[in-house]
């Protein structure tokens, strides 16, 4: 399946249906990650329940700590 990640064209595996499965393959699991599908952010409760079909374009804003 094509999504749009970023701003890139990237190809997923079919079997990716909604958003916790997209976090899992990119390993973004165990990390605070903002996702922006379709121009509409989804809440993390929803991430588990979120479809994403071909061609969504979705943002990830992974936030990072530091001094």
């Amino acid at each position: 399946m094509k999504l749009i990640i970023n701003g890139e064209t990237v190809d997923v595996p079919d079997k990716i249906s909604v958003v916790e499965e997209l976090l899992h393959h990119y390993e973004l699991m165990d990390r605070v990650v903002m996702v922006e599908l379709n121009k509409e952010v989804i809440d993390h409760e929803d991430h588990k329940t979120q479809a994403i079909g071909e061609n969504d374009s979705i943002q990830l804003v992974q936030f990072v700590g530091g001094g």
